[in-house]
């Protein structure tokens, strides 16, 4: 890959390679939620146990990112990505072999385990790829994602459903031809902090905000992160279930809504991240969170031709915030780049998790229609984006302020 990583210079290349790698580690992933129904019959499953599933997953993807991030912001690793992606591929093996729920859920924990190894570090690789288009960057690297999570089910209805469980194995291609990619990414990585290193060390960003309200700032993020990931989870996990008992739909034409869902998802963080970087990311946050409250509050009282209508409009609007999110963390506390990468997407990972198992367990005393009367309201939680503060107007002012101490 060509060394093209100058201030003011995209490295599109870098960030079209960690999105597609992005997009294969994902899509195996998200064959675990996919393969729900399958897995639901063949071991006699509950919706709590779907719900520790999920749990077990995102709590080894969530719990080492942040110190993956932190670690590897004092001792970058180029080829760690590598080492992720061998993660993945183990755990679908495992995921595929399996013959009772212990080991459905040491399986989920692999899986999990790869995935807090490669969130901070490409986040990493894609901000420094970006030419100070940091939303942008963000937005590409994690469209990738939400793809594969897209095409996951799409998958799991055309090859997984008709050929079994054992036919997850298969994907496993997929991680190999990622780690291929990655250990060129990796080569990438080290020669560009080869030659940042050669032109200098770069002097200390301060935050444009007070620490103290720092503190208070990532406390609103978290929140705002519950509020948007809840509701994706409790689309991601049991969205095909709803529909199934709702609409009396197979589960491979639930699972292609579930597609057309994600699709929309992948569609609003592409757009989510230049915007921010236009109009500012307190913008793209009050919009993507709070702009889907009247339509998820419509949600469950929706006929099947409204349905897919309103959750591609969800879809769209709120996966908007991620990006946005994440660069706002970032410029919030700079020079943290793979600890902020790893704080956010590792709470996201734990909080759809833990919802995922409040979720399946309030389906299963009151229903599954009864969890989307609930998870309407969580948008609401987006009205916190009031109280953050405006990063780019403080940083203005800041320079300004510095500029006028230096004369």
């Amino acid at each position: 890959m060509r060394q093209d990583s100058s201030a003011g210079t995209t490295a599109f290349t870098v960030l079209l390679a960690l999105s597609f790698c992005h997009m294969l580690n994902d899509m195996m992933q998200s064959l675990l939620a996919a393969i729900y129904p399958i897995l639901k019959t063949n071991y006699s499953l509950d919706f709590g146990q779907i719900g520790l599933l999920t749990l077990t997953f995102q709590l080894t993807a969530s719990l080492l990112q942040p110190w993956v991030g932190f670690y590897t912001d004092k001792h970058p690793k180029p080829f760690s990505l590598v080492l992720g992606m061998c993660s993945t591929f183990c755990g679908l093996i495992l995921l595929a072999t399996a013959s009772s729920y212990p080991l459905l859920l040491a399986g989920a924990a692999v899986v999990g385990m790869g995935s807090s190894v490669f969130h901070p570090e490409s986040s990493r690789v894609a901000r420094m790829a970006s030419g100070g288009r940091f939303g942008l960057a963000q937005s590409v690297f994690q469209v990738g994602g939400n793809s594969g999570t897209a095409f996951g089910p799409l998958l799991a209805a055309l090859i997984v459903v008709p050929n079994g469980q054992g036919s997850v194995a298969w994907f496993s291609a997929a991680a190999l031809i990622a780690a291929m990619v990655l250990w060129r990414v990796g080569l990438w990585y080290r020669e560009a902090r080869a030659a940042a290193a050669a032109k200098g060390a770069a002097a200390a960003a301060v935050s444009p905000v007070p620490r103290r309200r720092v503190m208070v700032t990532l406390g609103l993020l978290a929140l705002l992160v519950f509020s948007k990931n809840v509701y994706m989870a409790s689309m991601t996990s049991y969205y095909t279930f709803y529909l199934m008992e709702t609409f009396h739909l197979s589960v491979r034409a639930s699972q292609i809504y579930l597609f057309i869902f994600l699709g929309s998802v992948a569609a609003g963080t592409l757009i989510g991240g230049p915007v921010g970087d236009r109009f500012g990311r307190k913008v793209v946050i009050w919009i993507s969170i709070l702009g889907v409250l009247p339509f998820t509050l419509m949600l469950p009282y929706a006929n099947l031709f409204w349905t897919p209508i309103l959750t591609v409009i969800i879809g769209l609007v709120l996966a908007s915030a991620f990006s946005a999110i994440v660069v706002y963390g970032q410029e919030l506390v700079p020079g943290k780049v793979g600890t902020i990468a790893g704080l956010f997407f590792g709470f996201s990972f734990g909080v759809a998790g833990l919802g995922a198992a409040v979720l399946g367990e309030v389906a299963d005393v009151h229903g599954i229609r009864f969890v989307y009367h609930v998870c309407a309201f969580l948008p609401a939680i987006g009205l916190l984006t009031a109280f953050l503060p405006n990063i780019e107007k403080d940083k203005l002012e800041a320079r300004r302020a510095a500029k006028a101490q230096a004369q």
